[in-house]
């Protein structure tokens, strides 16, 4: 499970850190925020998580101010120390509401509602069930070249990418096309088995890495077909790219 803390007060992050480790130890800490700003400048950059911990009062803001900015896709568990916001919680994809101070006992409980859903719904992914009007998969993607449309099946796409504001996808044989979708929604309608957001540039298909490296704690991605600049995995990002490629 791949975890984003939201929470400005350190000693209550490290806490809750602990306590998920200790409870599952398989769980992924992508990122540890402590504000709107850098929370919405970290969602922008990153494919989405599994959950989210959020704790309501931020040092710059309210975290629903993260929500109405930042369309989300993947449940969230707000944790704060008063009762007042549980009603406003549930407009932004809440699957609960934590008071401070966090138990274990009540964080299990919380890890297990989120297991229960994802068994219960197990033909759909838990971002479809707190997100209704999740684009479904889809096998092809229609792109433009000059006046003309042209629809390339996914199968076909090396890697979908962001330059002066302009979407594009390049296929395996080098062909290029301009989209009319943002890569979010693009990251919304494919294949996360096959595809991954490695950052907030680039969507790449497995078969297009031919190989990766580390990079100052980055990953530097080597795709085909070839680009000449330097392409990396953030930091925050790495984790989460190394368990996906080795699946």
């Amino acid at each position: 499970m791949r975890v984003v803390i939201i929470e400005d007060e350190l000693p209550a992050r490290a806490k809750l850190e602990d306590m998920l480790k200790k409870l599952d130890p398989s769980i992924i800490i992508l990122a540890k925020l402590g504000s709107v700003k850098e929370s919405l400048d970290w969602l922008s950059q990153n494919s989405p998580p599994d959950i989210a911990f959020v704790d309501i009062q931020l040092s710059d803001d309210h975290s629903f101010e993260i929500f109405r900015q930042q369309p989300i896709g993947f449940p969230v568990i707000f944790t704060t120390a008063y009762d007042k916001y549980l009603l406003e919680s549930f407009e932004f994809n809440s699957i609960d509401y934590l008071l401070k101070p966090i138990s274990e006992e009540k964080l299990k409980r919380s890890l297990d509602k989120v297991r229960n859903l994802e068994k219960h719904f197990q033909h759909q992914n838990i971002h479809t069930l707190t997100n209704p009007q999740t684009t479904m998969i889809k096998n092809r993607i229609v792109g433009k070249k000059g006046t003309e449309f042209i629809a390339l099946e996914l199968n076909e796409v090396a890697y979908f990418f962001t330059e002066h504001k302009i979407v594009f996808v390049r296929d395996f044989s080098g062909r290029q096309l301009i989209l009319d979708k943002t890569l979010t929604d693009i990251e919304a309608m494919v294949d996360r088995n096959k595809f991954f957001r490695i950052n907030r540039k680039f969507i790449v298909q497995l078969k297009a890495i031919e190989r990766f490296k580390p990079d100052n704690g980055k990953i530097r991605i080597f795709l085909i077909p070839e680009l000449k600049e330097e392409i990396h995995v953030s930091k925050e990002t790495a984790p989460e790219f190394r368990e996906w490629i080795d699946q």
